[in-house]
């Protein structure tokens, strides 16, 4: 198992304030849904519900497994429901997502910021993230069991940063070893993970393991789209603290 800690950010010198205030907003809005367990059925996004613009009330009965089925109430949510398209990006099934996925916006959010601009940034963190629910719904659209999580705005991230530095250091825990590897490599492992998966959900569940496999994907396939669009489409070194820092030191390794 590769489990990221940081990756290298020597060259960062000012903050990524779209990054910080995207971490506390996931983590003020999992405190809202642990005191309004409410909040979490009425603004989590169902594919039903965005597919049909109906919002469901009331009672639903789902296969969990082949032997094992579990129920839930569902509640309004705001209107249009498809509002919850976006609320649905900043909320978490529990302490583990939301800590795994404040992880890897922690690690490689900045520098993603750095070099779109902080609203550029930000557009881009949205649109990942729209992307990766659309692309999670179309495998079911009328599935009625929530959808939640930073992951598909997160996985565009990632997709970004492999696009646009694939040279960066990122260290790890490697079983019980910390390791110093490529951005490139640990991404790869990651991408590489969620397909297989994604494959394995096709031929089952969609929602198996409660991982929605297509909104990884659809993130990340998104990310890297754009970023590549982007680098591609770039004729110098954009303005951004990343280019000041290598013009005060020519020395500085550059990351792509």
């Amino acid at each position: 198992m590769l489990m990221p800690l940081s990756d290298d950010d020597r060259h960062l010198l000012e903050p990524a304030y779209v990054t910080w205030v995207l971490l506390l907003l996931n983590i003020a809005v999992f405190l809202v849904q642990l005191n309004n367990p409410e909040f979490t059925l009425g603004y989590a996004a169902i594919p039903a519900e965005i597919t049909t613009g109906r919002d469901l009330v009331g009672a639903v009965e789902i296969q969990a497994t082949p032997t094992k089925t579990e129920s839930f109430t569902h509640v309004a949510g705001p209107r249009p429901i498809q509002l919850t398209l976006l609320s649905a990006m900043f909320m978490h099934a529990g302490i583990a997502h939301l800590a795994g996925n404040l992880l890897f916006l922690w690690i490689f959010g900045d520098n993603i910021e750095h070099r779109f601009g902080h609203l550029p940034y930000l557009l881009f963190y949205l649109a990942s993230g729209l992307v990766a629910s659309i692309a999670h719904i179309a495998m079911d659209p009328n599935s009625v069991i929530p959808s939640l999580g930073a992951s598909g705005a997160i996985a565009g991230i990632l997709g970004a940063y492999l696009i646009l530095f694939p040279r960066n250091r990122v260290y790890a825990i490697l079983m019980v070893w910390i390791v110093t590897l490529p951005a490139f490599a640990v991404i790869a492992m990651w991408a590489i993970s969620q397909f297989i998966g994604g494959y394995q959900a096709l031929l089952g569940n969609q929602e198996a393991g409660g991982i929605a496999y297509a909104a990884h994907i659809g993130g990340f396939i998104t990310g890297a789209s754009v970023a590549l669009v982007f680098r591609l489409s770039w004729r110098a070194e954009p303005s951004s603290v990343l280019q000041r820092h290598y013009a005060t030191d020519p020395t500085s390794r550059r990351l792509w």
